[in-house]
């Protein structure tokens, strides 16, 4: 049929809907990009349909990065060593190398104030500090041979962040939105809920760096108003919508006098969004339909006050998986002292830490998998470095980046399991090290993404999370 034809043929209403059905069905697709994490193209910011599907079949569909800020003690956590008990108080210097550490203040070799007991079928040991936890350790894969590249806070929460220990990179959450798009349009694909201690290096760590600023983290509060300003001031909606018409009206005029911005196509997305989650938030931030019995579990009738808030964090953070946001990072509670952080009085610094994030923890995965989320979201449990098996002074313990532990659990991972180990004294690893790039690796392998296909085109070269490194730990993937 020649196209002179096909234009000006009379068809009868059969023929055309004949005709027409494929293009109906092509536009339910395009109608339905947006729910399947299509929403986010944009030809001027270096997106692309290719990226917001996984590379392969996915393990996760989600992310919950419970974050332990300041550096656990990976041997009064998750890895035990008799041999601090039999030489508690001798001098380290005498037993191996000790390196430099942070404030050079080196004391003698200091046992564990915690006992450690097996738990579990998987006889997985845990201290005592984590009583809630040791109930779920068959759930959870524990990586022994974590090592960091920085001795200090700031780089090193920016390395465990982004990748790379400056400022400016984007962050995890940041990469794996770029990579897959949000779930939910109604809500941020990247949600940070702040406990009320932002580490050190700042916001930047949930920053989209030179990714389109659609991609940076939002940070809410798991309070009744979890976000400033999210109640419109207007008088009536109409006004309201009139305003954000106007502000787009404007917005599109200046794109077309300069051409393709991200800058002013994000902040564009960012307004439409905003008015979206107005309705959202408030309703995702009430519990009232939570059984009292979830309430009770996630610890939110806590005779400790940071329990009940870390309690809530947990909570939030389920209902924002069930809501199908992307990748939600929860920071520590403020418990009157600095964090996981402790270069004295260790045990009652990782005593109220732990108390604070225990029950809620332990809530978390048995909720997730209680209602068949866990098996689709990935939790994981790390700090940015561990601790010296030594003493700094008497009571505390300075920083250590050459080994630390970390978990991780649901999302395709292998439950019980180890993987890894450090010395006799927990102070270097021993076999099969994981660095930052490592765990980086994993977690996208397990969302369906080729950690060396996830780039971005930036000064010059195609960069990605993981740099030039990175290999999956295939051995903690069921």
């Amino acid at each position: 049929m020649s196209d002179k034809h096909f234009v000006n043929h009379v068809y009868t209403r059969r023929q055309m809907l004949s005709l027409c059905k494929q293009g109906f069905g092509g536009l339910a697709l395009f109608g339905l990009m947006p729910s399947m994490g299509c929403s986010s193209y944009s030809g001027e910011t270096g997106q692309n349909f290719q990226q917001l599907l996984p590379n392969f079949r996915p393990k996760a569909k989600n992310i919950i990065f419970l974050y332990m800020d300041g550096g656990i003690s990976q041997v009064d956590s998750f890895d035990p060593k008799p041999r601090l008990a039999r030489e508690n108080g001798e001098d380290p210097k005498k037993k191996f190398k000790v390196d430099a550490t942070q404030f050079d203040n080196v004391g003698k070799i200091l046992q564990s104030p915690w006992g450690f007991r097996q738990y579990g079928q998987s006889g997985i040991w845990v201290s005592d500090l984590f009583p809630h936890i040791s109930t779920i350790v068959d759930d959870i894969a524990v990586i022994r041979s974590m090592i960091s590249n920085f001795p200090e806070h700031t780089n090193a929460n920016y390395f465990l962040h982004t990748g790379h220990g400056i400022q400016g990179r984007p962050s995890m959450g940041a990469w794996i939105n770029y990579g897959l798009g949000s779930e939910n349009d109604n809500l941020p694909g990247y949600v940070v809920l702040d406990g009320g201690l932002i580490p050190p290096g700042g916001i930047d760590c949930f920053k989209n760096g030179f990714l389109p600023a659609s991609y940076q983290a939002s940070i809410l509060k798991a309070q009744d108003q979890p976000l400033a300003n999210i109640k419109p001031t207007e008088a009536s909606d109409a006004l309201q919508r009139n305003k954000l018409r106007f502000a787009r009206s404007m917005d599109e005029g200046l794109l077309g006098k300069i051409g393709g911005a991200g800058e002013v196509e994000s902040a564009i997305s960012n307004y439409e969004l905003a008015f979206r989650m107005q309705v959202s938030v408030p309703e995702l931030s009430n519990f009232d339909g939570e059984s009292e019995l979830t309430k009770k579990m996630y610890g939110l009738y806590s005779d400790y006050p940071h329990t009940a808030a870390y309690g809530a964090q947990c909570l939030m953070a389920r209902r924002l998986v069930e809501r199908g946001v992307r990748f939600i990072e929860l920071t520590c509670p403020n418990c009157g002292h600095d964090r996981w952080d402790q270069h004295g009085n260790l045990k009652k610094g990782h005593e109220d830490n732990a108390r604070a994030v225990d029950q809620p923890v332990a809530a978390l995965i048995k909720d997730l998998k209680g209602r068949g989320l866990l098996d689709e979201t990935l939790v994981v449990f790390s700090s940015e470095f561990g601790r010296t098996p030594f003493a700094q002074g008497t009571n505390g313990r300075d920083h250590n980046p050459q080994a630390f532990s970390m978990w991780m659990a649901g999302g395709g991972i292998k439950g019980g399991t180890y993987y890894g180990q450090t010395d006799d004294y927990g102070y270097r690893v021993a076999e099969n090290p994981v660095e930052i790039h490592d765990l980086h690796a994993t977690m996208l392998h397990l969302l369906g993404l080729d950690h060396e296909k996830l780039t971005f085109h930036f000064s010059g070269r195609d960069i990605r999370l993981t740099d030039v490194a990175g290999k999956v730990i295939k051995e903690v993937i069921a």
